[in-house]
């Protein structure tokens, strides 16, 4: 499959749409954002899907959108800031995408963020701390992740981080201390890593 039939954009009543494994996909049409009862939205091991198209985000009732091993997936758009009711992000396994717009801040409902093995990404966004709902956020093994922004203290809601097998991270900031609600984070295999925090207080590291 390449592309989807226009028609499917007249299912105002669509609710969950799944394109699993749709290995030759390589673009979603625009009309995609008219499905405005379109809640979860499922592309994964969708390997030659390059981009997502500026209209998703007039997908106002989207609570789940699911990209893992989109690995051709270079980029988000900036509209995806727009989802307000997006609640579950997965992006693991995208091994092409090196970093993820400022506009990702702005989904303030979200609550499960997964980027592990995104290979590719070298640094978050300093939005990231605006992610106030945001419970457990998975960063294993996002091998060319350097640092985590100053910002990622301002998680209140954050109780689980991983960052496991993240072999570039050198030490981690003062402000990851201020994350008073995190109860597990796990550093699992980050060889590189010399240097911690001098209050690591309130949060299990293992």
């Amino acid at each position: 499959m390449q592309e989807l039939p226009t028609s499917i954009g007249k299912l105002n009543a669509l609710q969950n749409l799944h394109l699993n494994y749709c290995s030759s996909l390589q673009e979603l049409p625009t009309f995609i954002g008219k499905l405005s009862a379109l809640q979860n939205l499922h592309l994964n091991n969708c390997l030659k899907l390059q981009e997502l198209p500026t209209s998703i985000g007039q997908l106002n009732a989207l609570q789940n959108l699911h990209l893992n091993y989109c690995s051709s997936l270079q980029e988000l758009p900036t509209s995806i800031g727009q989802l307000n009711a997006l609640q579950n992000l997965h992006l693991s396994s995208c091994l092409g995408l090196e970093e993820l717009p400022t506009s990702i801040g702005q989904l303030t409902a979200l609550q499960n963020f997964h980027l592990s093995s995104c290979w590719g990404l070298q640094e978050l966004p300093t939005s990231i701390g605006q992610l106030s709902a945001i419970q457990n956020f998975h960063l294993s093994s996002c091998w060319g992740l350097q640092e985590l922004p100053t910002s990622i203290g301002q998680l209140s809601a954050l109780q689980n981080l991983h960052l496991s097998k993240c072999l570039s991270l050198r030490e981690l900031l003062t402000s990851i201390g201020q994350s008073s609600a995190l109860q597990n984070f796990r550093l699992l295999g980050c060889s590189n890593l010399q240097k911690l925090p001098m209050y690591i207080g309130g949060f299990n590291a293992f």
